[in-house]
């Protein structure tokens, strides 16, 4: 299963990092109501 995911790999909980703080940031003020997957491209294969 690994080595299908796009990022050849499982996801680590440091790879969450960059969507939090981007979502915890000002940058991301009029972002509402979206999904933002994490998940090392697996949702765009499935």
């Amino acid at each position: 299963m690994r080595q299908r995911t796009p990022a050849g790999r499982w996801g680590r909980t440091e790879d969450l990092v960059g969507g939090v703080l981007f979502l915890a940031s000002p940058a991301a003020d009029f972002v509402g109501g979206q999904v933002l997957y994490v998940d090392g491209g697996m949702t765009s294969v499935l």
